[in-house]
Formats: structure tokens, C-alpha cells, sequence
């Protein structure tokens, strides 16, 4: 099999260092990254692993304008919720298919969804990923049955009901438990703590007691700042976080937001006080930590998920610091080649 080489500035290993280059590619794996004064202007970069998602709300981008948080996602009556009770299965799948397609145009290696519709969700998500490289990795909502068929289990929040048996059943099937948290206010914060997940998502309202228990327990965090701001529930404080644990990027419900990790990565950039590479390694190596996945970063033996930008496009040429440009500004329109 003839090696696959990918030449350019390469944003290197779990630092993001960039380096002049080649990444070469044998068998899905990198086999090499070669330092060297190779010619053009590509920037190589490790595909993003979106760790939090609803794309289940396809169907109904847009919709709620005006609605509190609770009124468009609170189980189980959430304007979302009655939606994809109304919508019919082809439908869904139809609309979940563009989304992941559009995920894998942009960059996306894999998304963690959690999973609405029991057995019957997680069957559509399969059909709906059929024949795309994106891999999507279902958080199961409901019965057992569900979580046997899924990837983990995706609990709403321990305000809207008590998790601690699908929690058991999660650990004996060694798939992981994933809950939110803390979106709203801080009051279902020490409840999802009480369920040991292995990772939480949102934590926007920790108090400092939350936050030194979040040091104790080392639960990752998934973040989803775009999403917090849509639905006026706050900003995470994502320095807060990262100081004690590991901190992913999500994109959450695409009824609020386009499942793109670069813009999710400008706003996070803009609006926390971290750095570039920080935000970097949130979009991609530390999504692919809480799922298990051996990529999120370029360097040899890891499977080979990159993205290759256009360092000459007209947004990005003349960048003095590569990694912030990739960071704060690129987009869809620069990318050049997505290999999954």
C-alpha cells in the first residue's frame, strides 16, 4: 500500500507545535511526521471530536426564538421534545444525515450525541450514519435495552429524575456515563457528582465548592459556551475548569447552533481567559480522552484524522501566529482536504 504524505505546517503532538513538514500515512495510522523545508502553504491539523451534541434537533433548527432554557429542552415536554415526538422517523434521519455530513465537511471526526428515543433513537442514529466517516458515539436515553445497543448513557440532569440505576448498569457494562450539569443554576450539581459520571457537561453555575470537589473527583468537563449563550444561561468558567480537570468542546443542540467546532472554538477564544493552544486541545485531543478515542492529536501511531487548511486563503494568509489563526478565525472556507 503506497504511503500517504500531507506536506506543510503541521501542528504538532499534544502541544499543537508547529512544525515544517510532512505527516505520512500508512494503514489509517501516522506513521511518520517528518521535519523538513518543504514548499506550500497548507496547515495541518488534527480533526475535532465534538463532545456534545443533540443532533436529533435537526429537524428544528431555529425554532423556540424567544423561549427560556426549560421551555425548549426540559424533558419532557421542551419544545424540542414534542417536535421529535411529532416528526416522523425518515425525517429525522434525513435531517441527522445532513447534519453529520456537514460535521465531517467542517472537520468533525466523531460526536458524542446524547440520545433521545430509547432503542428506537439509537437504531435511528445508525441508519442515519450509515456510509459517513464521522463517527457518531450514542449516549442512550431510556430502558437498558437502549443502553446495550448505544455507546454510554446521556442523563438530562439529576433534577429530572434519579439515575443511580442506569448509572450501575452503565459501569457493569463498561460504558460511560455522561450527565448535565449545572446549565441553569448550581442545584443539580452535587446530585450529578452523587452519580460518579465519567464526564459532566455544561457546569456553567459551580460554586467554589463544586469546583474543589470537581479537583477531588477529576471528572472532565464538557463546555459548551455557543449553546450556554443562546439560551441566556451564562458563560462557564472555563479557566476555572481547566485549572482543575480535563475540559472538552461541544456544540450541543443544533436547533441553537451550527455543529461547527471553529466557530465553537472563536467564541470559547473570545470569551475565556485561555490560551489558543488551550482551545485547541479542548476541540479535538481532550473530546477524543472522554470518549476513547486514539486520535485528537498528530503524531506517530495514532489513527490518522486530520484536517488540512488553506494557510494561503485569503483569511488566513499573512497569520504571524498559526495556531491562533486556526484557532480565532478559520473556518469551512478554508479547509481543503478532511481526511477520516
Amino acid at each position: 500500500m503506497t504511503a500517504e504524505t500531507y506536506e506543510g505546517t503541521i501542528l504538532h503532538g499534544p502541544e499543537f507545535d508547529d512544525i515544517r513538514g510532512r505527516v505520512v500515512v500508512e494503514h489509517d495510522r501516522i506513521e511518520a511526521i517528518e521535519e523538513d523545508d518543504v514548499a506550500g502553504d497548507d496547515i495541518i491539523i488534527p480533526a475535532f471530536v465534538n463532545a456534545h451534541t443533540h443532533v436529533g434537533d435537526s429537524i428544528a433548527k431555529e425554532a423556540g426564538e424567544g423561549l427560556s432554557l426549560t421551555e425548549l429542552v426540559a424533558p419532557p415536554d421542551g419544545l424540542k421534545h414534542r417536535l421529535l415526538r411529532a416528526a416522523d422517523p425518515d425525517e429525522q434521519a434525513t435531517a441527522i444525515r445532513r447534519t453529520a455530513a456537514f460535521m465531517e465537511r467542517t472537520g468533525t471526526a466523531a460526536y458524542l450525541d446524547f440520545r433521545e428515543g430509547d432503542v428506537d433513537g439509537v437504531e435511528l442514529l445508525r441508519e442515519a450514519m450509515a456510509d459517513l466517516d464521522v463517527e457518531a458515539r450514542a449516549f442512550a436515553r431510556g430502558s437498558v435495552a437502549a443502553l446495550d445497543r448505544g455507546d454510554g448513557f446521556g442523563a438530562p440532569s439529576a433534577r429530572d429524575g434519579e439515575y443511580s440505576g442506569e448509572r450501575e448498569a452503565a459501569a457493569a457494562r463498561g460504558k460511560p456515563f455522561g450527565i448535565h450539569a449545572g446549565e441553569r443554576d448550581p442545584d443539580d450539581i452535587d446530585g450529578a457528582f452523587d452519580l460518579d459520571p465519567d464526564f459532566i457537561v455544561h457546569m456553567v453555575h459551580p460554586t467554589q465548592a463544586h469546583l474543589e470537589r470537581l479537583a477531588r473527583a477529576e471528572i472532565p468537563v464538557v463546555v459548551c459556551p455557543r449553546s450556554n449563550l443562546a439560551t441566556n444561561a451564562g458563560v462557564p468558567p472555563v479557566r476555572e475548569l481547566l485549572e482543575r480537570t480535563t475540559v472538552a468542546l461541544g456544540t450541543d443542540n443544533v436547533m441553537l447552533n451550527s455543529p461547527t467546532m471553529f466557530r465553537e472554538m472563536e467564541v470559547t477564544a473570545n470569551l475565556a481567559d485561555v490560551s489558543a493552544r488551550e482551545v485547541l486541545r479542548m476541540a479535538t485531543l481532550s473530546g477524543a480522552e472522554i470518549a476513547d478515542l486514539d486520535y485528537g492529536c498528530l503524531e506517530p501511531g495514532r489513527r490518522a484524522k486530520l484536517v488540512v487548511l488553506d494557510g494561503d486563503s485569503d483569511n488566513l494568509s499573512g497569520a504571524k501566529s498559526i495556531v491562533r489563526a486556526v484557532v480565532r478565525r478559520a473556518g469551512i472556507g478554508d479547509v481543503k482536504t478532511v481526511r477520516l
